[in-house]
C-alpha cells in the first residue's frame, strides 16, 4: 500500500474520530471520479468541563444546562443524552478522595444535572461549599450546541458577588490576560482533566517586564478525570496586579478558568480569552461602569501597537488620552480607561495601529460597578463572532440583557428565546446591528415564562457580530452582575465527502 492510500485512510478516521461520522462512498459513472462537495453536519458528541463553584459556606450555585432545538439529521440508534458527573479533586498532582461532600457529590457515577430533550433548559442547584468541579458530555441530538451555565450567588461576607462561568471544552492551551497576584486579590485557576489518563500542564505569567520567575508551575499533573485549583500567587515572589496568565499542555488536555476575588471589589471567574490575534473585540461594558481596565499582551516576538475605538450606541469614538496601547513583545500592558462609556452601553475594539503590521496580542476588560464599599467587578475577555449560532443558558425575566456589537459592517441576528425551565413557550426577535456600533438589549422573554431561560444568538446576515450576555442581581444596593462573552458555539463542523478511487492501490 503506498503512501497516498495511507493519507487517505488516516484522513477518513480522524473525520470519523472528530464528527463521528464519515463515508465513502462509490461514485457513479456520471460522476467522473470527482469528490463531492464538502457537507456541513452537526458534531455528535460535546464535552464540557465546569470548575468547582466555591468554598464558601454562603453561595448558592445553580447550574443551567441547555441544546438549541436543530435539524435531527440522524438519529438512528444514537444515544442522546447530556449529564455532568463530578470530578475527583486533587491537589498538586496527588489524588485526593473527597470528603464532606454532598450525596451526589460522593457519587461519581450519580449525574448532577441531565438533559434529555433540546428546546428546554433543565437547572440543578446546590449550596455545598464543596461541591465538586462537573465533566459533561453530551451525545447525538444534545450535542450541537450543548451550553452550560454556571451562576454562584454569595451575599455576605468579603468573597460577596456573583460568579458566572460558561462551562467550556477541553484544550491545549488558555491565555488569561487581567489575572493578579496582588495582595488584595486571591486568584486561583482551577484546572480539570476530563479523560482518562493524566494531564500535563504547565503554568506562565507575564507582568509588565515579561515573564515572571517561577518554577513551581511547571509540570502540574491533573490525574484522570480529576479537578486541582492552583493559587496564582504560589507561582512567584513577584506581587504582579495586572498580569497575564497563559496555561499550555504538554501531555492530554484540560479545561481551565480563573475564580478570582477582590478584597474590596468582589469578583467572579476570568474566562479564557479568544486565541492571539492582530485585532479583538470585547463586548458588553454596561453603562454604569465606573471603571473599565484593559488588560492586554502581546504573545509573539513582535511588540503590537493596537488602536483603541469604543464602539457606541451611535458609532466609534476615541477614549481620550488613549488613542493606541503599545505592548511589548512578551510583555503585559494594563490601562485605565475609567468610566470610558460616559453613562452609555458599548464595547471596546482593538485594532492594528498600522494595517501592515498586525502582531498577535490577547486581551481582556475589568469591569467595575458601584462605588466605596458597593463595589462588584466582572470581566470581559475578547471573543469570536457568532459565525452560526450562540448560546446563553441562564437567564432571568429581570436583570438579563445583551450586548451585540458589529465592529466593521451592519450585521443582522435573530435572538431566540427558549421556553423556560419551569414552562413557557420559546419566542424570537430579530435585531440589525449598525456597523461601528453597539446594541445593548433586553432580550425576549418566552411567553408564560416560569424559571430560567436561555438566549440564542443566530447570524442571519450582513457583517461579523460579537456579542455578550450580562446577569444583574442586585443585592443589599451592591450591583452585582456576571458578564459572559458568547462565542460560536461550533455545534457543526464540515465533513468532506470522499468517494471510492480504487486507482489509487495501484503503483
Amino acid at each position: 500500500m503506498n503512501r497516498t492510500t495511507l493519507s487517505l485512510i488516516g484522513t477518513a478516521t480522524a473525520l470519523a474520530a472528530v464528527t463521528g461520522f464519515a463515508a465513502l462512498t462509490v461514485p457513479d459513472a456520471s460522476s467522473g471520479g470527482t469528490a463531492a462537495t464538502a457537507a456541513r453536519l452537526p458534531v455528535e458528541r460535546s464535552t464540557l468541563l465546569c470548575p468547582a463553584p466555591t468554598s464558601s459556606d454562603l453561595a448558592e450555585t445553580t447550574y443551567t444546562s441547555f441544546t438549541p432545538k436543530g435539524k435531527d439529521a440522524r438519529t438512528a440508534g444514537q444515544r442522546n443524552r447530556a449529564e455532568l458527573l463530578p470530578a475527583e479533586r486533587a491537589v498538586e498532582g496527588a489524588e485526593k478522595k473527597p470528603e464532606g461532600r454532598g450525596k451526589d457529590a460522593r457519587r461519581p457515577d450519580r449525574p448532577v444535572v441531565t438533559l434529555k430533550q433540546p428546546g428546554t433548559p433543565v437547572t440543578a442547584e446546590t449550596s455545598d461549599a464543596e461541591a465538586p468541579a462537573l465533566i459533561g458530555t453530551a451525545d447525538g441530538t444534545l450535542a450541537p450546541g450543548w451550553t452550560t451555565q454556571q451562576t454562584t450567588v454569595i451575599t455576605a461576607g468579603e468573597a460577596r458577588a456573583v460568579l458566572g462561568a460558561r462551562c467550556t471544552a477541553p484544550d491545549t492551551e488558555f491565555w488569561f490576560p487581567g489575572a493578579s497576584t496582588a495582595k488584595d486579590r486571591q486568584d486561583y485557576v482551577h484546572l480539570t482533566n476530563p479523560d482518562s489518563s493524566a494531564a500535563v500542564v504547565d503554568l506562565e505569567m507575564y507582568g509588565r517586564n515579561g515573564k515572571l520567575k517561577s518554577t513551581a508551575g511547571e509540570g502540574i499533573t491533573i490525574p484522570a478525570r480529576s479537578t486541582v485549583p492552583v493559587l496564582l500567587s504560589t507561582l512567584t515572589e513577584e506581587p504582579t496586579a495586572d498580569a497575564t496568565l497563559r496555561v499550555v499542555a504538554r501531555a492530554g488536555r484540560a479545561g481551565a478558568a480563573v475564580q478570582a476575588e477582590d478584597d474590596k471589589r468582589g469578583g467572579d471567574w476570568l474566562q479564557a480569552a479568544a486565541d492571539p490575534s492582530g485585532s479583538a473585540v470585547l463586548p458588553g461594558i454596561p453603562a454604569d461602569a465606573t471603571s473599565v481596565q484593559l488588560v492586554a499582551m502581546a504573545t509573539s516576538e513582535d511588540d503590537a501597537d493596537v488602536k483603541v475605538r469604543l464602539a457606541g450606541p451611535s458609532g466609534p469614538i476615541t477614549p481620550a488620552g488613549h488613542e493606541t496601547l503599545h505592548v511589548k513583545s512578551g510583555m503585559t500592558a494594563a490601562v485605565d480607561l475609567a468610566d470610558v462609556t460616559k453613562g452609555e452601553p458599548g464595547s471596546l475594539v482593538l485594532t492594528p495601529a498600522e494595517k501592515d503590521d498586525a502582531a498577535p496580542f490577547v486581551a481582556a476588560l475589568r469591569v467595575t460597578r458601584g462605588k466605596g464599599g458597593k463595589q462588584e467587578t466582572a470581566f470581559i475577555p475578547a471573543t469570536g463572532p457568532v459565525e452560526e449560532r450562540a448560546t446563553a443558558a441562564d437567564n432571568r425575566a429581570k436583570g438579563t440583557s445583551l450586548s451585540l456589537v458589529a465592529p466593521g459592517a451592519t450585521g443582522r441576528v435573530k435572538v431566540i428565546a427558549s421556553a423556560g425551565s419551569r414552562g413557557g413557550s420559546a419566542t424570537a426577535k430579530s435585531y440589525t446591528v449598525k456597523g461601528g456600533t453597539t446594541l445593548a438589549v433586553r432580550p425576549p422573554v418566552p411567553s408564560g415564562a416560569k424559571g430560567s431561560y436561555a438566549v440564542t444568538v443566530v447570524r442571519e446576515s450582513g457583517g461579523p457580530v460579537h456579542a455578550s450576555r450580562s446577569l444583574e442581581l442586585r443585592k443589599g444596593g451592591v450591583p452585582m452582575f456576571t458578564v459572559q462573552t458568547l462565542p460560536d458555539d461550533r455545534g457543526t463542523v464540515v465533513v468532506p465527502e470522499a468517494e471510492q478511487d480504487l486507482s489509487l492501490l495501484t503503483d
